[in-house]
């Protein structure tokens, strides 16, 4: 009679031969799913995109999913042409991933007419409800879901900390791109509380990168102006252009991200978005679990950050009082 002791020897020794190759073989065939990633507005060298890319791999992983083993992770950089935005998500629906992470109202835009069927996962998106691509933020609906970027209230924010920042400022200009309905929320909410802060508000419609400077170029001409930068992958891709402009013009701007203003700007007042990225993550790693975006609420931000130049002040000739710079979650020397 075997005892316990023997039986699982006698099953190690004879069965190990055997149940080590079945274990192999099923780590070898396990089924790889295919993720396909549209950073719009980042290039594959701008280290703001390679950080929010890197934090969207890192969670994953640490979700159990490893690029190379059970997941393969497509990564399609460009710029803030739509043409190109338009090509790249056209290359990732015919790979045929089992999910997209896209982020940018205006590439996500150019995603819904290529494709609406693959599950999505949105981020840095404005308005999703009011620019039409889900139902509502609790029930998306369809097969999107993600991560709101700003509200259109946002526009009548930013209005207000660039008076706070630049009390002179009497005419403002809103960097508006046509292909980005969102954009003109935020106008009309800026312009609905311009008159309480004595400002009037205008746009500066931009198509491509003269344009841009143009508009901006002009605007500054009739002095006392202000700028708004809104959320938009050519924005972002542009930022050291409206940087530089602002600061050799002497037009104290607001811009929507940290980065724009460590990067020189004057004064930023937006959410982090690399968080966003890993959340993205998360919901990506629901859906290959068998989750419907639809079923996946919308999640806006919940931290709001504030972060103010001091160099580039001084530069514009702008006093900072210390109530406000008490306020600022980042002030950089």
């Amino acid at each position: 009679m075997t005892t316990g002791i023997g039986r699982r020897n006698f099953i190690s020794i004879v069965g190990g031969a055997t149940l080590w190759p079945l274990a192999a073989r099923a780590q070898s065939s396990e089924k790889i799913r295919r993720i396909g990633v549209l950073p719009a507005g980042y290039r594959q060298s701008d280290p703001e995109g390679q950080a929010r890319v890197t934090a969207f791999h890192d969670t994953l992983r640490k979700l159990g999913w490893t690029d190379g083993r059970n997941v393969q992770v497509e990564v399609r950089w460009s710029s803030n042409e739509i043409e190109q935005i338009r090509a790249e998500a056209n290359a990732l629906v015919g790979s045929a991933p089992d999910a997209i992470v896209i982020s940018s109202n205006a590439a996500l835009a150019a995603l819904q007419k290529l494709d609406r069927t693959i599950p999505t996962v949105f981020i840095q998106v404005s308005d999703p409800v009011g620019s039409g691509f889900v139902d509502s933020l609790a029930r998306p609906g369809g097969n999107l879901t993600g991560f709101q970027n700003f509200e259109p209230s946002m526009g009548g924010k930013w209005l207000g900390v660039l008076k706070q920042v630049a009390p002179a400022v009497t005419r403002v200009a809103m960097i508006v791109r046509p292909d980005t309905a969102a954009h003109f929320q935020f106008r009309h909410e800026a312009e609905a509380v311009a008159p309480s802060l004595g400002v009037a508000v205008t746009a500066i419609e931009v198509r491509d990168d003269d344009e841009a400077q143009r508009g901006v170029v002009k605007f500054a001409e009739a002095g006392n102006g202000g700028l708004i930068v809104l959320p938009h992958p050519g924005n972002i891709k542009n930022r050291a252009l409206f940087i530089d402009l602002t600061r050799r013009l002497g037009l104290p701007a607001i811009y929507p991200f940290r980065y724009f203003a460590r990067n020189g700007g004057l004064v930023s007042y937006g959410f982090d978005q690399v968080e966003h990225w890993r959340g993205a993550a998360g919901y990506v790693d629901r859906i290959l679990r068998g989750a419907r975006p639809a079923d996946l609420p919308v999640q806006a931000p919940t931290k709001y950050e504030f972060a103010i130049n001091l160099k580039t002040a001084r530069e514009l000739g702008l006093t900072i009082s210390p109530s406000l710079l008490a306020t600022a979650d980042e002030v950089i020397e």
